[in-house]
């Protein structure tokens, strides 16, 4: 029998696990899932986040990302062009795992049932960092959320500064225990020994906030399709 990974989740039907932990979410509780890059831990209402800021002794300066897709991303960021251009073929060519940090669109319906305290630790001044292509479930959930209109939002399940986490049982007792569900599809595609989890770019002026797993292809991959140099 075939070991199921975040990437090839055997067994595992993801449109109902989508829904299951919407549902959770959605009831104030809190949920861990499998993203290729890592581990993740996420929330939608205002205890929720405030529950996995404390857990994962987070620093409200260090704003949650956005788990979205590329719909949401056209509704939500502010895009050049060529910002627009390097989304899709990152997604669709290269199928590689990105975060986007742009400007975005505040007065936007899909935001609008959002509390205000979760806006406001999802967001830095007028930018917002949402994840795109991390994986089977991370796409189906982004997917599920975007039709609901239920933004998720969150960060990786481990406690700050010890590194991202690849199999459920590297997470720290106190990250588990504050979740209501637990999605397990076993080690992340992209597990690696420096603990990085996924990279993020400022797709305003091409800077790298975070080099993470995967860099070295996004950047070669940005450089020969559309000669932008990332981080330059």
């Amino acid at each position: 029998m075939t070991e199921a990974t975040t990437d090839n989740p055997v067994g595992h039907d993801l449109e109902a696990e989508s829904a299951e932990v919407l549902d959770v979410l959605a009831k104030g509780g809190i949920a861990i899932i499998p993203l290729n890059v890592a581990y993740a831990i996420l929330g939608q209402t205002e205890s929720a986040i405030r529950k996995i800021f404390e857990v994962k002794q987070r620093s409200f300066d260090k704003p949650s990302g956005n788990f979205g897709s590329a719909a949401a991303s056209a509704d939500l960021h502010i895009l050049t062009d060529e910002g627009v251009a390097l989304r899709t073929a990152l997604i669709e060519d290269a199928d590689l795992p990105f975060s986007i940090v742009a400007e975005y669109r505040k007065d936007h319906p899909f935001l609008s049932n959002v509390d205000p305290f979760v806006l406001s630790t999802s967001t830095k001044g007028t930018t917002m960092d949402m994840l795109m292509n991390a994986g089977p479930l991370h796409n189906a959930l982004a997917k599920l959320s975007y039709e609901r209109k239920t933004p998720v939002f969150g960060s990786s399940a481990n406690q700050s500064l010890s590194g991202s986490k690849y199999t459920i049982s590297d997470i720290e007792p106190a990250v588990l225990d504050a979740a209501d569900i637990i999605i397990d599809h076993g080690r992340c595609r992209d597990a690696n020994d420096q603990g990085m989890s996924s990279t993020i770019i400022d797709f305003r002026d091409w800077s790298v906030v975070r080099a993470g797993c995967r860099f070295d292809e996004i950047k070669a991959f940005a450089k020969a399709r559309f000669g932008i140099s990332l981080g330059a």
